[in-house]
């Protein structure tokens, strides 16, 4: 069973950076998309950026581009969301969520992902 823990949120002022952690138990994830998705307060959860099985091709939102990396260390079968330049527009629960595929694309679409962490809490506030 597939199991998908974040962490590495917490509180930054505009402006910095944090580095998200999708870490991955029960299966590999080399056939697997991946995704990181947030959910602001009273928002619809919105896709962030994904990346493709074995570390395919990767996606990100227009919102994030430029400031966003998505990257994935099959070896330690953890997903990572390096955010640099964060704006308070970004606070937002982060969650990362997981669909097997052999399909080296993947399309930010929640729909389209099976299994789901509990989040994370990223705040940017000064």
């Amino acid at each position: 069973q597939l199991q998908l823990v974040e962490s590495g949120g917490g509180l930054v002022q505009p402006g910095g950076s944090l580095r998200l952690s999708c870490a991955a138990s029960g299966v590999t994830l080399d056939y697997y998309a991946i995704g990181w998705f947030r959910q602001a307060p009273g928002k619809e959860r919105e896709g962030v950026s994904c990346i493709g099985s074995s570390g395919g091709t990767t996606n990100y939102a227009d919102s994030v581009k430029g400031r966003f990396t998505i990257s994935r260390d099959n070896v330690k079968n953890t997903v990572y969301l390096q955010m640099n330049s964060l704006k308070p527009e970004d606070t937002a629960v982060y969650y990362c969520a997981a669909e097997p595929t052999v399909q080296a694309m993947c399309v930010l679409e929640k729909a389209d992902f099976g299994s789901w962490g509990q989040g994370t809490q990223v705040t940017v506030s000064s």
